[in-house]
Formats: structure tokens, C-alpha cells, sequence
């Protein structure tokens, strides 16, 4: 019998994977088949139907998680940044200052693509945008279409490892419990935690050595093929001065170092950066669609950094019974600054709200937001008929039994990874597979003793779920561009085009492999 359940294990993975390729919606299909399977092991009386009654207990934690609040909030920073005009600005400054060189649209197009990662981290909107307004231009000054098109989807893409990521966010929840789990198992009842500002901190230097790979690259690609990759004409580039490249990239920046700098800091939790980011977003749209009257952006702007200084200088907690008169007039100090934030903040969202913005931006963030949590309440049914069916015990022994202990099992879970990539979302490899494997690797002991780093693995398991975007036939960065793309540009230029940036994903995969320090120094140094 239990042969049997493990069969069914196996078949209703493959079921998932066959129907998702039909086109079946994701939410639907996990928790349609799970529950398909589910009745047929009753029936086979291999399963227990016990295990259906804690699923409202899982949609309820889901809901309850305070973690998970910062994907909506992620979301609406993103479409709002998206809709505010930063990114047709950022490419067309970067672009006429790279443009001269051979290779400068290219780079530009990495450089802004780090940037609305840092402060978007939405892949869709990411690619969408630089394939309507750079995939043009860069065709008309005579880029080879699969340099072109290459160089976008991939930089599109850098929104899923650099910080602040909705996949970092997901995948640090999930790590968080599988590492709780893994210590349970262990006989540690007192575990340690890893927690989503670790993730933010570790992914960030092995995005911006994936940054500088890209670049590398299409370097090397103007140097070696220059026809690829010709420079624009100086008359057209024109002069770019100093106050456009400020314009351009000091408030995407700013935004940036408020949300990752108040987390890295040790300020602010990833979710209440994330509420930062939001409101940070807002005041940019309301500048950005009033550029004659910005003082009160300005005062709301200074206000939001004089509350982040004072959060982390000052305890402005009023709910103690001894307070000194320097936290009461950092308290007051705060206060007045709050003001000053909800002031800004009315005045930009009436400025958004009647610039048509604020309603498409709610509208957008509502159905991806939906769409993460119905595919997550899917995943929960689904991981809770694949256990009951002994799939879990089914996975340790087969990852036990690896070759090589620990570093086989982890290779082996890489593969899978990145083959399920060519065919699943991230979000359903996050939400089904790593619950399965995360807590069992976390468990193995590796060769020069101790257990694996969680942080890594979650660094290492992003890197490999970045290229489920790129990865034909399913990749969804590709689908985004081809639907923007001229029809000039064939869809196999794009799928050739995109090959070498998924050989430079595996190469930062093996640096990573070798170098795990790239992700555990900085949670060390800032984190201890």
C-alpha cells in the first residue's frame, strides 16, 4: 500500500505539470487535482481524510501572516512607479549617456533594469516597459534583435534576486518555516529564525555581481562583434547634463535607499519598509504629474527621512512609565513629521487620483495580490494531500540517499528547480517545492560539518527560479517581450537571444556554489 501512495504521489505532480501546460489556471489546477487525488488515495484507503480539516487552519495562518503583507505593498510601490513615468526617464537619460560608446544601449538597459528592480520588482512590468520604449531604438540604431531582445528580458528579470523582491519575500516566509521545521526535527526546541531581511541582505550582493556580469558580456560582445551592437550617432545622442542624470535617478534612488536602508539598517521590518516604499511611490507619482508646485512632495519627502532617523536614533514608544525629555521632544519632533508626510501624501494622491493613476494602479495591485494568495491557498491544499500520501517521507529518502550527502541532494534539488522552470511559474516551484525539500537539505549535514546556511540556499534557489523566466517555452519574461515586440523581431530570435543570459545565470549559480560567502557576509555583518 504504501508503494501505491508513493505512486500517487508521483502521478499527481505529473498531473499538476500536464494540466498547467494545457492552460488551466495555477490556483485552480493545484487544488482541483490535490483534491482528485486526494479522494482516489480515500478510496485506495492510503490516504487520511483528516487531513483536509487542518487546510482551513493553513488558509487562516496565511492570512494572519504579518510577513506576507508586504507582497501587496510591494506590488502597489511597483505599478505605481510603473505608472508615474520613472522608468521611460531613466531609459531615455541612460540611454543618450551610454549611447556614444558601442555597447551603450545595452548597458543602459541593464543599468536601468538594476534600478526599477530595487524599486519595482515586478518582472512583468519591468520587461513590458523597456520592450515598448528601448527594443525600438535599439532595432533602429541597428543592435542585432537577439542582443536586443537578450539584453531586455534578462535585465527585466534582475527584479527577482535584488531587493526588495516579491519572490525574496515568499521565499523567505517559506525558508522560515522550512527552517524552523528542520530544527524541530533536529531535537532544537529552541530554534534560530531566518527571517526576509536576511534574504534582502544576502541577494544583494550576488544580484549586483549578476548585474556586472550581464554587463561584461555585452562588452565583450561590442568588442569582439561589433556589428552587434553599434554606437548611436553623437548628433542624435545628444549633450546629457548633469541635472537630467540627477532628475532621472535621484528619486528612484532615494526611494531605493529609504526601503533597503531602513531594513539593512535594522529600522524597519521588510513589511513596514514596504509600507515605506508605498508611500514613497505615492509622493513620487503626485511629483512627477506636478512638477510646478513641489513643496509639499518636498516637505513629505524630508518628513518621511526625519521620522526613519528619529525611529532609529530615539525610543519613541509613549506607552512607558518613565519617559526622558529628549525622547518627548523626538516623540513631538516625530509627530510634527507625520504631519508632514500625511499632508504630502493627501496632496499626491489627489494629484494621482485625478490623473487617472491612482484607480488603474489599485486595479492592477488587486489582481496580483489575489492571484499570489489564491495560488498560495492551492499550494497549501496540495503539499497537504502530497504528505498525506507519505510523499514527504518519500522525498528524505530519496534525498538521504543522494550521492555525495548533502551537496548531491542540493545538486539534485537545483536540477529539478531548474527544469521545473521550464514549465511551472516561480511562485508554484516556491509555494509546492521548496516546503517539500527546503526543510530536509536544512537538515543534512555538510561535508565540512554543520548544516547548511538557510540563507544561501534561499540566495542560491532565487538565482535558479530567475531563470524559470527566462527558460523557453514558458518563460514569461519572453512571452511579456514577444507581445511588445515589433514583428520585425521573430520569437526564435528572442529564444536564441536569451540563451546566453541563462548560460550567465548558471555561471553565477556555480560562482555562488563556491563563493557562499557573496551571500552570508552581509546578513553577518549587518544582522550579526
Amino acid at each position: 500500500m504504501e508503494a501505491f501512495a508513493h505512486t500517487l504521489d508521483i502521478l499527481m505532480f505529473v498531473a499538476v505539470c500536464v494540466v498547467l501546460m494545457a492552460g488551466f489556471p495555477v490556483a485552480f489546477t493545484l487544488s482541483g487535482v490535490a483534491l482528485v487525488f486526494g479522494v482516489l488515495g480515500y478510496m485506495a484507503g492510503v490516504f487520511d481524510v483528516s487531513f483536509f480539516l487542518a487546510f482551513p487552519q493553513r488558509i487562516f495562518g496565511t492570512m494572519t501572516n504579518e510577513v506576507l503583507v508586504a507582497v501587496p505593498l510591494f506590488v502597489f510601490m511597483g505599478v505605481m512607479l510603473e505608472r508615474s513615468r520613472v522608468a521611460e526617464e531613466l531609459l531615455e537619460t541612460m540611454g543618450r549617456l551610454f549611447g556614444k560608446m558601442r555597447g551603450g544601449l545595452g548597458i543602459s538597459v541593464t543599468i536601468v533594469g538594476m534600478l526599477l528592480a530595487a524599486s519595482t520588482g515586478i518582472v512583468g512590468a519591468t520587461v513590458v516597459t523597456m520592450g515598448l520604449l528601448s527594443l525600438p531604438t535599439m532595432l533602429r540604431y541597428g543592435y542585432s534583435p537577439r542582443l536586443a531582445t537578450g539584453a531586455i528580458a534578462a535585465s527585466g528579470t534582475l527584479g527577482q534576486i535584488i531587493p526588495p523582491s516579491i519572490v525574496l519575500v515568499i521565499l523567505g516566509d517559506q525558508l522560515s518555516n522550512a527552517y524552523q521545521k528542520a530544527q524541530l526535527d533536529m531535537g532544537i526546541f529552541s530554534p534560530e529564525t531566518v527571517s526576509v531581511g536576511d534574504l534582502f541582505a544576502g541577494a544583494l550582493i550576488p544580484g549586483l555581481v549578476l548585474v556586472g556580469m550581464y554587463m561584461v558580456y555585452q562588452l565583450l560582445m561590442a568588442v569582439f562583434r561589433p556589428e552587434s551592437s553599434p554606437a548611436m550617432p553623437a548628433a542624435e545622442a545628444g549633450d546629457v547634463t548633469t541635472g537630467k542624470v540627477l532628475h532621472a535617478l535621484l528619486p528612484p534612488i532615494l526611494l531605493i535607499v529609504a526601503v533597503l536602508g531602513s531594513i539593512l539598517a535594522g529600522v524597519a521590518t521588510p513589511t513596514e519598509a514596504a509600507a515605506v516604499g508605498a508611500v514613497g511611490a505615492i509622493l513620487l507619482g503626485g511629483y512627477r504629474l506636478n512638477e510646478e508646485k513641489p513643496w509639499p512632495v518636498y516637505i513629505a519627502g524630508l518628513s518621511l527621512i526625519g521620522v526613519l532617523v528619529l525611529t532609529g536614533l530615539m525610543d519613541l514608544r509613549i506607552a512607558r512609565t518613565e519617559i526622558s525629555a529628549g525622547d518627548w521632544v523626538g516623540t513631538i519632533l516625530a509627530a510634527v513629521f507625520c504631519i508632514g508626510v500625511g499632508f504630502g501624501l493627501l496632496v499626491s494622491l489627489m494629484r494621482v487620483l485625478r490623473g487617472n493613476v491612482l484607480v488603474p494602479v489599485m486595479r492592477t495591485t488587486t489582481q496580483i495580490t489575489a492571484m499570489v494568495f489564491v495560488i498560495l491557498i492551492g499550494a497549501a491544499l496540495f503539499s497537504l494531500v502530497f504528505r498525506g500520501l507519505g510523499g514527504e517521507e518519500m522525498v528524505h529518502e530519496v534525498l538521504t540517499s543522494m550521492p555525495g550527502g548533502a551537496l548531491g541532494a542540493m545538486i539534485a534539488v537545483m536540477l529539478l528547480m531548474f527544469f521545473l522552470g521550464f514549465f511551472l511559474d516561480f511562485l508554484e516551484i516556491v509555494f509546492v517545492v521548496v516546503p517539500l525539500v527546503a526543510p530536509i537539505l536544512l537538515m543534512l549535514e555538510m561535508p565540512g560539518g554543520g548544516t547548511m546556511s538557510p540563507v544561501w540556499l534561499g540566495i542560491m534557489m532565487a538565482i535558479n527560479l530567475q531563470t524559470s523566466f527566462l527558460t523557453p517555452p514558458f518563460g514569461f519574461a519572453l512571452f511579456y517581450l514577444r507581445g511588445v515586440a515589433p514583428s520585425s523581431v521573430k520569437t526564435m530570435d528572442i529564444y536564441r537571444g536569451i540563451i546566453p543570459f541563462v548560460f550567465i545565470q548558471l555561471i553565477a549559480l556555480i560562482v555562488l556554489w563556491y563563493l557562499p560567502a557573496l551571500a552570508t557576509w552581509l546578513p553577518q555583518v549587518v544582522y550579526g
